[in-house]
């Protein structure tokens, strides 16, 4: 599937518009999509299905946005493609939108809001928004909201960068609301939403080629991984609150289903 029928007459579809991800936030009222081309559309709920939750729902084109674009590792020679990997909603906390996207190596925060009003009446600004000269401004006048079409807006709010080797392959936010963690085949970082310019490292949880990793949906500290070939799904916990302090991570169950090779190696 591609989002190249978001246009009126949709050209063929091109590599860059093959979806990668998909992903429902907390309500189900919203639909994130992101595609090889580094852009993330987000659907939204029609009334009708909102009101009828068990029909079957209907979305519309909610907002559209470039979350990433093709770079260059100087470093390493190493082409970073533009292509969305995972998106996660963080639970609401407002009435503005929050969720992150992520290419092979970097993280982005999106937050995305509706105006439906502007204000008018300004004092110091005329209707083009630029400053009046003051001489001329001979009374006060209180600035009133006046309504307008629907515009969303999204903006950027954090980056987390340089905190993996390996290719990204997925990003879990914990229920805490304040940390998430991202997993590439050999490593999972911990970050804190407010801090972009570290992260702490987990690497005891799953040892070589994790696949994906999970937060337990309401118990904060733990969480689980998983390889890619299958066989083993260890469950882990974080002992301390403070998990940005403490760099241990505990297994607690270590689940094995039928290794072909005998051996029961994770």
């Amino acid at each position: 599937m591609s989002h190249a029928f978001l246009s009126l007459f949709p050209p063929p579809p091109t590599t860059a518009d093959i979806i990668s991800t998909v992903e429902f936030n907390h309500t189900g009222e919203l639909l994130a999509t992101g595609d090889k081309g580094g852009r993330v559309v987000i659907f939204q709920r029609e009334p009708e299905s909102k009101n009828a939750p068990h029909s079957q729902g209907e979305y519309d084109v909610y907002s559209t946005f470039q979350s990433h674009e093709p770079e260059f590792d100087y470093l390493k020679s190493l082409e970073i493609e533009e292509k969305i990997n995972k998106i996660k909603w963080l639970p609401q906390q407002n009435a503005a939108h929050s969720l992150l996207s992520t290419n092979d190596k970097t993280i982005k925060l999106w937050k995305i809001t509706e105006r439906d009003k502007r204000p008018e009446g300004y004092n110091l600004k005329d209707e083009e928004g630029k400053l009046k000269d003051l001489s001329t401004v001979t009374s006060l006048q209180v600035p009133v909201l006046k309504p307008m079409d629907l515009m969303v807006e999204v903006s950027p709010r954090r980056v987390f960068a340089n905190g993996h080797t390996y290719h990204i392959n997925s990003i879990s936010v914990n229920s805490d609301c304040e940390t998430y963690m991202s997993a590439d085949d050999l490593r999972i970082n911990l970050w804190h939403l407010a801090i972009t310019d570290r992260s702490f490292s987990i690497l005891s949880c799953c040892g070589p080629a994790a696949d994906s990793a999970g937060w337990a949906p309401q118990v904060r500290h733990q969480l689980a991984c998983c390889k890619r070939a299958g066989w083993g799904l260890p469950l882990c916990s974080i002992p301390s609150a403070g998990c940005l302090l403490a760099h241990r991570v505990t297994p607690i169950i270590w689940g094995l289903t039928g290794n072909p090779e005998g051996d029961g190696d994770l």
